[in-house]
């Protein structure tokens, strides 16, 4: 019989990097919210790729790869003790503030994370592949529908239940106003903004900060204290 050499694909090791860090982190710690939810996500989207639900897996890896490595950047900013960018300094100070709730942790990373870095990790996949944004189309928009699908669930996992209407009240009006659709839309006419731009290095820049702080200020926004 033939033996099969079994080996450790980057997606693997993103995964495992995600486990360390939710053993690390204490339970109720904002970033470990998020970095739950997004562990779900990556394995969500291997079992895809496995599944053979790709056009082009090589490239849904890379694309999901690069993806990752721009969050496990911030994480070692922060260990580091170097600023994040704009977008991520809400969920990384607010992160054990007792009137922040778990979901709002939750859709403050992914706020961070879809409408800022998935723009940029489209444009590190274009190179890594040596390709354009309009050949990641469809490995973009798969990973966007996996994302929505588990939206619902992150909702029904995170939210309060019925005992807690007056807390479910002001966190349903909150986190209504941000749409992750939405933000999925921008992202992908962000990095067909910033590939046109990329001839023009200081326009790109000032787009990419502009961007930044945007997506900051909603995330802001987002982890508003709620009473109890």
């Amino acid at each position: 019989m033939v033996q099969l050499e079994y080996v450790t694909t980057p997606v693997d090791l993103v995964v495992s990097r995600m486990r360390a860090l939710s053993a690390a982190w204490p339970e109720w710690d904002g970033v470990a919210v998020f970095n739950r939810v997004y562990l779900t996500v990556t394995e969500e989207v291997d079992r895809h790729v496995d599944a053979g639900h790709f056009t082009d897996p090589h490239a849904a890896i890379t694309l999901d790869v690069r993806f990752a490595e721009r969050y496990l950047a911030v994480v070692d900013a922060v260990a580091d003790e170097r600023l994040p960018p704009a977008c991520w300094r809400p969920l990384f100070q607010f992160r054990r503030h007792p009137g922040v709730r778990p979901l709002q942790f939750a859709f403050a990373g992914i706020n961070a994370h879809i409408g800022h870095d998935l723009a940029l990790a489209v444009l590190d996949a274009c190179r890594t592949l040596d390709c354009e944004p309009v050949d990641l189309e469809d490995e973009f928009d798969r990973v966007g529908d996996i994302l929505i699908t588990l939206e619902e669930r992150i909702r029904e996992d995170l939210m309060p239940g019925p005992d807690l209407l007056q807390i479910a009240d002001p966190l349903t009006h909150l986190l209504g106003s941000w749409s992750l659709e939405r933000a999925r839309d921008g992202a992908w006419s962000a990095a067909r903004t910033l590939w046109a731009l990329r001839g023009l290095p200081d326009l790109a820049d000032e787009f990419a900060c502009r961007l930044d702080a945007v997506v900051g200020l909603a995330g802001r926004m987002l982890l508003t204290p709620l009473p109890d």
